[in-house]
């Protein structure tokens, strides 16, 4: 797992984003689609049509790195947006939602075994 920075600004965009992207076109993305810039040193989340595939795009003080993750089973959880727009959320979240933990309310789900 990467360790974010904890004061670290996450953006998710919204909507699903073409995966055969690189790292310029998503700068680029971000920039004319969202409006923000990509080396301000935001971390910015993108999802497959999928939803098994997420990039991040992420300033990391040297230079831009591009994080790929895929889940082998399930799909992301990832808010739904008509406009297209970005949601904020914490470096926590991220964790979770990299781990393909409901982000919104993370919680344990898994019950005990009965016993005998």
């Amino acid at each position: 797992m990467i360790a974010f920075p904890a004061g670290a600004k996450v953006w998710l965009a919204g909507g699903a984003t073409d995966m055969r992207s690189g790292m310029n076109s998503l700068a680029l993305k971000v920039q004319e689609g969202l409006g923000r810039d990509p080396h301000a040193g935001a971390i910015f989340c993108f999802l497959g049509w999928r939803g098994d595939l997420v990039k991040l795009l992420w300033p990391d003080g040297v230079g831009m790195s591009l994080y790929v993750k895929r889940l082998e089973m399930g799909r992301f959880i990832w808010p739904t947006s008509q406009t297209g727009s970005a949601v904020a959320i914490s470096a926590p979240q991220v964790g979770y939602l990299l781990d393909g933990i409901d982000w919104r309310n993370p919680r344990w789900t898994q019950r005990p075994a009965k016993a005998g």
